[in-house]
């Protein structure tokens, strides 16, 4: 059958595709509500950018953690059992922001996040796959980008809490007062409220995440084969072997890398023009507009334009629009950014359902590779602090300047684009 006739969602499958995509929202919600504690963090705890983005480090670490035992257990058990275990451990970690809060304690926020993502990877090593496998293989990149659309709606949704509800009431950024200036007294005072505020929407998304377990827990699923992969190591080798599941990997490190460089300083960019954080928020969510409008418009182009093809255009303008973010700074620089979310719409899925198009039996744990990429969104964001704590560097302000570990990532993605097209003939 032709991949432009092939349906992408079978009515026979269509419940379990619609439950499933459900996932895909709430873990952007946690992805996009996170963001922006780096720059909130940074002022309440007072500490510096590098330090804040640990934050970044926890929760994508987690990631990085978690994914192969994921992989494993959805090997010895069933994606449903997968699914149930990411919900708790989500709910877990989502409901531990109480207790950090009482201990005021930034690295029980940090450990917090770090049982979040527990669950997270174990929601993401399984919904990918078992999407990509619920129906006709020739549509799956298709189905899974139509998926993976729905992730942005959470991320907004997420992104508007952390600017209507957690930003715009913290103490420490009202009255235009310098909050390090403060005494130590009034200091005590505003931190307490501050994470009070930051804690009560985790507390309501754990509840939140407990109801979504009780529903799958009584939805009957069905079953897709995926328990071929009995001998890890022998997958393992297999997979290593093959250059574009491998070069996947890669790319797929710099994809999240930037996807995270680029919604988490967006605040410190739009604070650098005197813009103030839940401002600065909402410019993240045009942003996040732009990038679920582009998504669903490149998952239409791909039935007629080859996803590696589009990967490789996306991916040399997400470089056009990052030079434009260093060199010509100010607003201009600021929507430079903003644009630059759609050229990142279609690249996790797409890299994802190309780098496992070719591994057949191996499709569990290479999804759990694809899954510890995400590690890429840990260790990224903290080089880039570290660059805006160095300072001016050459002529650029330092926030400018960071924004060349961007660059080299769209270049990366370009690169890997290129070659799955031209060299490895996908």
């Amino acid at each position: 059958m032709n991949a432009s006739k092939a349906k992408v969602v079978e009515k026979k499958y269509l419940l379990t595709f619609i439950i499933i995509t459900t996932l895909f929202a709430l873990w952007g919600f946690a992805n996009d509500i996170t963001n922006p504690l780096v720059a909130a963090f940074r002022t309440i705890m007072e500490i510096s950018n590098s330090k804040a983005a640990l934050i970044q480090f926890a929760f994508y670490g987690g990631y990085a953690t978690m994914a192969i035992p994921a992989a494993l257990f959805v090997q010895k058990y069933s994606y449903k059992q997968a699914i149930l275990l990411g919900l708790a451990l989500y709910a877990i970690g989502a409901l531990l922001f109480w207790p950090a809060a009482q201990f005021e304690a930034f690295g029980f926020f940090l450990l917090s996040l770090y049982i979040l993502t527990f669950g997270l990877a174990f929601l993401e090593t399984t919904a990918n796959p078992y999407i990509l496998s619920l129906g006709d293989k020739k549509t799956a990149t298709r189905r899974l980008n139509l998926a993976q659309s729905f992730n942005p709606l959470g991320s907004i949704l997420g992104m508007t809490v952390a600017s209507e509800v957690i930003l715009s009431s913290l103490q420490s950024e009202k009255n235009n007062v310098d909050f390090s200036a403060l005494d130590s007294a009034t200091k005590a005072i505003q931190r307490t409220h501050d994470l009070m505020v930051i804690r009560n929407p985790y507390v309501i998304l754990g509840l939140v995440v407990i109801l979504m377990f009780i529903v799958i827990m009584v939805t009957k699923m069905p079953k897709i084969g995926h328990q071929n992969e009995i001998h890890p190591m022998k997958s393992f080798q297999r997979l290593i072997k093959n250059k574009v599941y491998r070069e996947g990997v890669f790319a797929q490190i710099f994809y999240v890398g930037v996807q995270i460089m680029c919604w988490t300083f967006i605040i410190h960019y739009a604070e650098n023009l005197g813009i103030d954080k839940a401002t600065a928020q909402r410019y993240n969510m045009i942003a996040m507009g732009i990038f679920i409008a582009s998504r669903f418009m490149s998952t239409m182009l791909m039935k007629y334009i080859s996803s590696q093809r589009l990967l490789f255009l996306f991916g040399v303008g997400g470089m056009l629009s990052i030079s434009g973010v260093i060199f010509i700074g100010g607003m201009a620089g600021l929507w430079c950014l903003i644009v630059t979310s759609g050229f990142m719409s279609l690249m996790f899925p797409t890299i994802y359902g190309i780098a496992l198009e070719q591994v057949k039996e191996d499709s569990t744990l290479g999804a759990a590779g694809l899954v510890m990429a995400i590690v890429g969104g840990a260790l990224m964001p903290p080089l880039q602090g570290l660059i805006i704590d160095f300072g001016k560097v050459a002529w650029l302000p330092a926030v400018n300047a960071s924004f060349i570990l961007p660059f080299i990532s769209f270049l990366v993605i370009s690169v890997y684009g290129y070659r799955v097209l031209k060299v490895h003939g996908i």
